[in-house]
């Protein structure tokens, strides 16, 4: 049979991506125009600087993913695009830019959904894994745990009822006096510092149960370090970003477990940004292997947003037939649905 190219693209945030996916998993090219020394001034990603960028960007990254990749643009089969959730105006930009190639290509549109996106960079590393499984999605905009039950067909278990994990950690590491993307420097500060030096609240919610709340922890953070402050007393604050931190990985590793009893499955996989960091993917490894579960991951650099988890999702769907007109819409907000019925 002819190869499948699958042309991704993701423009959701503050990444301007394209990629070349051949047969669901072989990544032919991955192209990241990454903004982030860009937001660095302001200290967080601004939506209006973004969008700009994108459009700056958008046509650079898709050309040259066919050049990496060392394909034509008639080689190609689909082209799959990010259409929600993330920042509106950012979403506008890719979308618009899918539809132009689709059309003129004449393509299939194929929609994909963020989240759906970072599960199926799990598939890029591990194209051998199959359904079921449970996958802790983590990132900055994002906390929620799904049941992939198979191809393209999920299960909401549980989602973050205030702050996402990610956007916590950036949070907390501007209270610190860290550089932005906080989450990365915290995590670095916390090598140095005692996990169990302040007992820093957990919020469980009730036993199994399967959602997130990290308002109170930010605050008990916060509140550690005025109290200090008011004082005088000294901090160390490598010891409160660890403890911070383990407060966090606590919370997120012992839901995923009782989320696997709940269900009933024995893989565990984890994706989003926040899946990069070491002590999160250490103290599953630990878990996993007492709870006898096989545990998953994709690679750092599939863990951030990127096009190419973008065009392995949009080969199941292209497989599925799942294609959208040329009226295609991007959503800030968009729920995780199961389209294999």
């Amino acid at each position: 049979m002819p190869p499948v190219y699958i042309l991704g693209i993701e423009t959701s945030c503050d990444e301007t991506s394209a990629a070349v996916i051949r047969d669901g998993h072989f990544i032919s090219s991955n192209i990241i125009a990454s903004q982030i020394d860009i937001h660095r001034r302001y200290g967080g990603v601004v939506p209006e600087v973004a969008s700009r960028q994108h459009l700056e960007k958008i046509t650079f990254v898709v050309e040259r993913s066919l050049k990496d990749a060392g394909i034509e643009f008639s080689d190609l089969n689909a082209v799959a695009v990010t259409v929600g959730p993330g920042l509106i105006g950012a979403l506008l930009v890719g979308v618009a830019a899918a539809k132009a190639y689709a059309f003129a290509l004449r393509l299939p549109l194929v929609p994909v959904h963020h989240l759906e996106a970072h599960l199926y960079a799990n598939f890029l590393e591990h194209p051998e894994r199959k359904p079921p499984f449970v996958c802790l999605i983590v990132s900055g905009g994002h906390t929620s745990l799904v049941l992939v039950k198979e191809h393209l067909s999920y299960e909401l278990l549980g989602s973050t009822r205030d702050d996402a994990a990610g956007e916590a950690f950036d949070k907390i590491a501007r209270q610190l006096g860290l550089a932005y993307p906080g989450g990365p420097a915290l995590e670095a500060l916390a090598r140095g510092g005692n996990p169990e030096a302040i007992p820093f609240p957990r919020a469980w919610l009730g036993e199994n149960e399967l959602d997130f709340s990290f308002s109170g922890l930010k605050t008990a953070v916060i509140n550690y370090l005025q109290r200090a402050r008011q004082k005088g007393d000294e901090t160390c604050l490598a010891d409160i970003a660890a403890s911070f931190q383990a407060a966090v990985i606590d919370v997120l590793v012992e839901k995923t477990m009782w989320a696997a009893r709940l269900t009933g499955v024995k893989q565990v996989a984890l994706a989003g940004g926040v899946a990069a960091n070491t002590a999160l993917r250490s103290r599953f490894q630990t878990r996993a292997g007492e709870e006898g579960l096989n545990f998953f991951y994709p690679p750092i650099e599939f863990c951030t947003d990127n096009a190419a988890m973008v065009g392995c999702a949009g080969y199941f769907h292209y497989l599925a037939g799942h294609f959208a007109s040329l009226q295609q819409e991007a959503y800030a907000n968009f729920p995780l649905v199961s389209k294999n019925k």
